[in-house]
C-alpha cells in the first residue's frame, strides 16, 4: 500500500494539472494587473492578494483549503525568498547608519510591543497571560515592504528608509523564535524558565547570523572567481546560496531567516557579475512568493469566522497602533537622537503584513489549546489597519515635513558594460519643494565621474546642455561611477535643499541622505 503522501501525488491526474495551471495563471495575471491599481489607490498589494484568496475560497468560487500546517510550511518558504530578495536589493550604504537603531527596534522594541499588547489583551479580552503574550508576539512584526509600496511618490530621507528596511530584515527572526517558544509553552511542550528561553533565542540569532555571513562571504569569493557565462545560471546560483544559508542554519537549530537575509545582504553588495540580472530574478521570485503567500492566506480564511473577530481585532489594533508601537519606537530610538517628528512617522509606519498572519498558524500546528481564533483576529487586524494606515502615510510624511524634495533612486539596467565599467544609473525627480528648480546643469557641480545625460519634461526627453535650466517635475538620468555614487547623491540632495549656493555654507543638520 502506498504511503498517504505518495497516494495523494499519484491521485493528481493530468486533468487536475490542466485546471491548476489555468487557475494559477489567471491568478498571477490578475495579481500583476492589481499592482497598478494598488499604486493608484495607495494601498499595499497584500490587500488585493488577500482579497483574491477570499474570492477563490469557500465563500467565493468554493475552493476548499484548511490546512494550517501546509500554510506554515509554504509561508516559511515564501518568507525565506522574500527576505533573500530584500537582502539582495538592499544597499548597504543606505542602511549602514541605521543598522544599530534598527537592531534595537527589532529586539528591544519587539519585547516592548509584546509586553504592552499582552497586558492589554489580558485585561481587555480576558485572556490568560500565556495566550495574551502569544498574541502580542504574533502581532509584533512589521512589514516594511508594505510601507515602501505606498511611499514611491513621497520618498523619505535615507535615515528613515534605512531603519524601515533593516527592521524588516531583522525582526522576523526573533519574532519567529519568540512565537514558537510561547506557543509551545502554552501547549505545555516547553516548561523551560523564561531566562533559558531568552538565552536560547539569543544563541540561535547569533548562530544564524554567523552562518549567513559566512556563506555570504564564501559565495561572494567564489562568485568573483567562477563566473557563469549565463546571467540566468548565475542568478540561480546566488538564490541557491541564500536558500542554502537558511537550510544550514535551520539544521544547526539556529535562525534560518536571519541567515538568509544576511547572506543575501552580503552577496547583494559585492561587485559581482550579472548583478542587475540577479536582482531582477530575485525580485521576480519575491513577487511570486508574495502573491502565492497572500492568496493562500486568503484561501485559509473564512469570512464567516472573520466577522466574529472584528471588535477584538480593532481593540488590539488600536492598542498596537497608538500605544505599543509608539512606545517601542520611543524606547528603542531615543538614544539615537531621532527627532520627535521622525519617531512619530516611524510609529505610524509600523504596518503589519504577511508575517503575523503566517505566525498565527503556529499555535494551530503546535497544538496550543483554545487558540484557533487567533488566525482570524490577526487576519482582520492586518486588513483593517493596513486600510487605515497605508493611505495616510504620504500625507503624514508631508505634514511632518520629513519627505525629501528630490527623490533619487538607483536604476537597474541589465547591461554588461555598466558592470565592467563599475558604473551606476540614478534617476532623480525634482519635487515640488526642491530648490533644484531654476538651477542650471553646470551649477550642480557634480563630482568627477558623474554627469546628467537625460532630462524628461512633460513626457519629452532631451539631452541637456550645460545651461539647461531644471524645473519642478523634471526627471533626470544621471550616470556615475561606483566610486562617485555616494558623493553624487549627497551633492544632489544638498542643492535640492539649499539651492545653487549649497556648499558655500554649512548644510542644515539631517539634510544629507
Amino acid at each position: 500500500m502506498l504511503p498517504s503522501s505518495l497516494s495523494a501525488i499519484t491521485s493528481f491526474t493530468p486533468d487536475d494539472l490542466t485546471r491548476t495551471l489555468v487557475i494559477g495563471s489567471l491568478v498571477l495575471l490578475v495579481s500583476v494587473a492589481a499592482v497598478r491599481l494598488a499604486n493608484k489607490s495607495g494601498l499595499p498589494t497584500l490587500l488585493l492578494y488577500l482579497g483574491i484568496g477570499l474570492v477563490l475560497g469557500e465563500a467565493g468560487l468554493g475552493i476548499q483549503f484548511s490546512d494550517p500546517r501546509l500554510t506554515q510550511v509554504f509561508g516559511y518558504s515564501a518568507l525565506a525568498l522574500i527576505l533573500a530578495e530584500g537582502g539582495l536589493t538592499t544597499s548597504w550604504s543606505s542602511i549602514r547608519r541605521s543598522v544599530a537603531p534598527a537592531a534595537v527596534l527589532s529586539t528591544v522594541g519587539v519585547l516592548v510591543s509584546i509586553a504592552v499588547v499582552g497586558v492589554a489583551a489580558h485585561y481587555l479580552l480576558n485572556l490568560n497571560w500565556q495566550v495574551a503574550f502569544l498574541l502580542g508576539a504574533i502581532t509584533s512584526s512589521t512589514d516594511a515592504a508594505a510601507v515602501f509600496s505606498v511611499l514611491r511618490r513621497v520618498p523619505l530621507p535615507h535615515r528613515l528608509t534605512g531603519v524601515l528596511e533593516a527592521e524588516s530584515g531583522f525582526n522576523d527572526a526573533p519574532v519567529v523564535l519568540i512565537v514558537v517558544a510561547l506557543a509551545e509553552g502554552a501547549a505545555h511542550r516547553n516548561e523551560s524558565p523564561w531566562w533559558v528561553v531568552v538565552i536560547e533565542a539569543t544563541l540561535e540569532l547569533v548562530g544564524g547570523a554567523a552562518i549567513g555571513l559566512a556563506i555570504g562571504w564564501a559565495g561572494s569569493w567564489i562568485g568573483h572567481r567562477v563566473t557563469a557565462t549565463s546571467s540566468a545560471l548565475f542568478s540561480l546560483a546566488v538564490l541557491s546560496l541564500t536558500v542554502l544559508a537558511y537550510g544550514v542554519a535551520d539544521l544547526a537549530h539556529t535562525s534560518g531567516f536571519i541567515a538568509a537575509y544576511l547572506c543575501a545582504l552580503v552577496i547583494g553588495n559585492q561587485r559581482l557579475p550579472h548583478r542587475q540580472a540577479t536582482r531582477s530574478f530575485a525580485q521576480a521570485l519575491g513577487w511570486l512568493a508574495q502573491i502565492g503567500l497572500f492568496v493562500m492566506l486568503g484561501l485559509l480564511a473564512s469570512p464567516k469566522r472573520l466577522m466574529d473577530q472584528l471588535v477584538p481585532a480593532i481593540v488590539i489594533g488600536v492598542v498596537l497602533l497608538l500605544l505599543a508601537r509608539p512606545l517601542s519606537v520611543l524606547v528603542s530610538l531615543a538614544p539615537f537622537r531621532f527627532t520627535p517628528r521622525e519617531m512619530a512617522f516611524l510609529s505610524w509606519a509600523g504596518l503589519r503584513g504577511a508575517v503575523p498572519v503566517v505566525l498565527a498558524t503556529v499555535p494551530l500546528t503546535v497544538g496550543t489549546p483554545n487558540t484557533g481564533w487567533i488566525f482570524d483576529l490577526v487576519f482582520v487586524l492586518v486588513v483593517v489597519f493596513t486600510i487605515v494606515q497605508a493611505p495616510t502615510l504620504p500625507w503624514l510624511a508631508r505634514k511632518l515635513r520629513i519627505a525629501t524634495a528630490a527623490h533619487t533612486v538607483t536604476v537597474e539596467v541589465e547591461s554588461t558594460p555598466l558592470d565592467e565599467l563599475h558604473a551606476d544609473l540614478l534617476q532623480v525627480r525634482v519635487g515640488p519643494d526642491s530648490k533644484l528648480n531654476g538651477v542650471e546643469i553646470h551649477e550642480l557641480r557634480l563630482p568627477a565621474g558623474a554627469a546628467v545625460t537625460l532630462v524628461v519634461r512633460d513626457g519629452t526627453s532631451a539631452v541637456p546642455a550645460p545651461n539647461t535650466v531644471l524645473r519642478h517635475g523634471d526627471e533626470l538620468l544621471v550616470v556615475t561611477t561606483a566610486d562617485a555614487r555616494t558623493a553624487t547623491l549627497r551633492r544632489i540632495q544638498a542643492v535640492s535643499a539649499d539651492g545653487r549656493l549649497a556648499g558655500w555654507r554649512k548644510a542644515p543638520r539631517n539634510r544629507a541622505p
